[in-house]
């Protein structure tokens, strides 16, 4: 077992790479009674098209968030019943790119762990129960497509880009997961849930090495399948600016802005923090494009921007609540377009940039946001408590360069939601 030490954030953790590829990480809490085990896969809802060894796979939009819901069916019954007999708290959640199954306690670690374990690497599937979940999961699409919050992203991300299955919405939709089968979910269970695919974070109060035991007795050994992943031809960064626009009962306009960026190299994690700092050099609360908008009432406390990615695809998303999001939105190209020629406030940025490292910082306090980041960003080839040295080597020309490159209309697209009291267009 390795023991790794980040002295600048006071942090450490160990860490065991098992022999069937299943990776450990536990980040040591001592004294905290609260412990936490979080278990992620590098398979999430735009892994629909894949190649097994050499065979080609397509599967229903949406399989991966249904293979999470079934994963909490077990032989002996439903996980949920045998967490909450031990104390335990689980959860789970599918994104564009993972999927992760989690749970926290005060007490009974090692049994809630073993029931973690089991139920991760142990998929039990019926055809009753799988189309029992298919109007569960119907429900929730449904309830997902009353939210504007949601509905906003999801026009927005299908307008930015032309064939990424980002297109598509993590739960997919009513008609995508009619397909879904039993034997489907196994596939994908067998092709992503492999123990080489995977990763285990744990932070609290425990012994490192009875963790890795107790895991290494459960899990199976790896199937050692290649895999290569289908996302489609790359994405053209320059193209004509889209806007879709529709109507809901809400009370005030709605917008999400996104601009296409160029996608990750092999630094993910430096391309996150560049994006980040420009979206708060640009329109962060201490810019003078936010003071103008926000004196002009032209945007309220909704607003927010930043950086987000995804496999093969980027983007500096802007969104809030406006009577005029065009008009946000021509303020926001005019000022990149200056930035961009004209540069801005290095003493500013700087402090931008202490802020930003002060504000990860204390994200390290959350025992969920440890986990998260720490495997979310290794599926991406990054040590995410290396963060501070990734910040260090963030200089101004780069985000002016940044802003310059991607704040243009043509790497646009906007969605837009009315009151529907006012005339639906599209264009």
């Amino acid at each position: 077992m390795i023991r790794k030490e980040y002295p600048q954030l006071r942090e450490v953790y160990w860490e065991e790479v098992l022999p069937n590829g299943l990776r450990i990480r536990i980040v040591p809490k001592p004294d905290f009674a609260r412990k936490y085990a979080f278990f992620a896969t590098n398979f999430g809802a735009i892994d629909t098209r894949f190649t097994v060894d050499g065979q080609r796979v397509t599967v229903p939009d949406g399989i991966a968030h249904y293979l999470e819901h079934k994963m909490f069916d077990m032989p002996q019954g439903d996980a949920m019943q045998e967490f909450a007999r031990c104390g335990g708290n689980p959860n789970a959640f599918t994104s564009y790119d993972l999927t992760a199954y989690y749970f926290d306690c005060t007490e009974n670690f090692e049994e809630n762990l073993k029931i973690l374990t089991q139920m991760v690497f142990m998929p039990y599937f019926t055809q009753a129960s799988v189309d029992k979940e298919r109007g569960i999961i119907a429900q929730e699409i449904r309830m997902y497509d009353d939210n504007a919050d949601s509905r906003a992203s999801e026009r927005l991300f299908a307008a930015l880009f032309q064939h990424h299955p980002v297109r598509v919405p993590i739960a997919g939709t009513v008609q995508s997961i009619q397909d879904i089968t039993p034997q489907m979910l196994y596939q994908c269970h067998k092709t992503f849930y492999d123990p080489s695919n995977m990763m285990l974070c744990v932070v609290g109060d425990v012994v490192p090495q009875r963790v890795v035991e107790l895991v290494a007795k459960l899990a199976p050994e790896s199937v050692g399948q290649t895999v290569v992943r289908d996302y489609g031809a790359p994405e053209k960064l320059e193209r004509p600016s889209q806007s879709v626009q529709m109507q809901m009962d809400i009370s005030m306009p709605k917008f999400d802005i996104g601009f296409r960026c160029q996608p990750p190299g092999s630094d993910a994690l430096q391309s996150e923090l560049i994006g980040d700092l420009a979206a708060e050099i640009l329109m962060g609360e201490s810019s003078p494009l936010y003071g103008r908008l926000y004196k002009a009432g032209k945007i309220d406390d909704s607003f927010g921007a930043g950086y987000e990615s995804t496999k093969g695809v980027a983007m500096l998303t802007v969104d809030g609540d406006s009577d005029v999001p065009q008009e946000v939105l021509a303020e926001i190209l005019k000022e990149a377009e200056r930035v961009g020629a004209e540069g801005f406030d290095l003493a500013r940025f700087e402090r931008l940039k202490k802020s930003a490292i002060g504000r990860r910082m204390r994200s390290l306090d959350s025992f969920e946001g440890i986990c998260y980041q720490m495997c979310a960003h290794f599926f991406e080839g990054v040590d995410y408590f290396a963060f501070p040295h990734s910040y260090a080597g963030v200089t101004p020309q780069q985000v002016q360069a940044f802003l310059r490159q991607t704040v243009r209309a043509d790497r646009m697209a906007i969605s837009m939601i009315y009151p529907t009291q006012q005339e639906e267009t599209s264009c």
